[in-house]
């Protein structure tokens, strides 16, 4: 059993530093000196940052991805509330399995709860994922004048929906709205491509270069977690002005 523990506490170690992207050598750390090296790693790197409780329970889930839906099942079977089914479908939703997302949120949204932002906008990111585009603009047609959608990650996809729908116009105007500096930098080289693909290659452009300069100034630790993005985003800039 405590053979056990200790593995799991090296994966929760290794998935942290890879989510967080921390420095190579914890790696060696954490694979070199699997309790000890898994220890110090907790102490100056985890538990300066959250909650020992919060750390337990994602240990759990990175050794057990699927307990925690097999946990709420048996809520939702004991007690069938709105609550139980939402969490289910959120749970579903971690793992990707969105078609069992989609299932529990479509229940979850009944009675009272028929008009739920939350719930709405979690169902429309999982219709998204499983690209059902027409679905996704369904969904964003009952929160649409809801405050917490503007420039939300929901109406993100909801323009990219209306541009796979070959909507392209309207797809812009709502694109745009995630356009806010120093933020949403994923979401922004998305936009980049969108303006490329429709051969508005100044307006590319100058959303890149603002990105880039945007780059030069963040701290070391958000450079590690956009490091990909910025890649990609030089890559593309290359592109468009070669």
């Amino acid at each position: 059993m405590f053979y056990y523990v200790i593995i799991g506490l090296q994966l929760y170690c290794a998935y942290h530093a890879y989510t967080t992207r921390n420095k190579l050598y914890w790696y060696l750390i954490i694979f070199l000196a699997p309790l000890l090296g898994s220890i110090v790693y907790l102490v100056t790197q985890v538990f300066t940052k959250r909650d020992a409780a919060i750390v337990q329970k994602e240990i759990t889930a990175v050794i057990n991805p699927t307990k925690k839906v097999k946990d709420l099942e048996a809520k939702v079977a004991f007690a069938d509330t709105f609550q139980n089914r939402l969490d289910l479908a959120d749970a579903y939703t971690e793992l990707n399995d969105y078609e069992n997302a989609i299932t529990n949120y479509k229940k979850a949204l009944s009675g009272s709860h028929s008009q739920d932002y939350y719930t709405t906008a979690q169902l429309l990111k999982a219709y998204y994922h499983t690209q059902a585009y027409d679905q996704v603009i369904t969904c964003a047609q009952i929160i649409k004048d809801k405050s917490d959608f503007e420039t939300s990650k929901a109406q993100f996809l909801y323009g990219l929906s209306l541009s796979k729908m070959n909507r392209d116009e309207e797809a812009e105007v709502i694109l745009k709205k995630i356009d806010q500096r120093y933020s949403n930098y994923e979401e922004r080289l998305i936009l980049a491509r969108f303006y490329k693909d429709n051969n508005k290659l100044a307006a590319a452009r100058e959303l890149l270069e603002e990105l880039g300069n945007e780059g030069n100034y963040m701290t070391k630790p958000n450079k590690r977690l956009h490091r990909d993005t910025f890649i990609e985003i030089h890559k593309l800039y290359n592109e468009i002005t070669a």
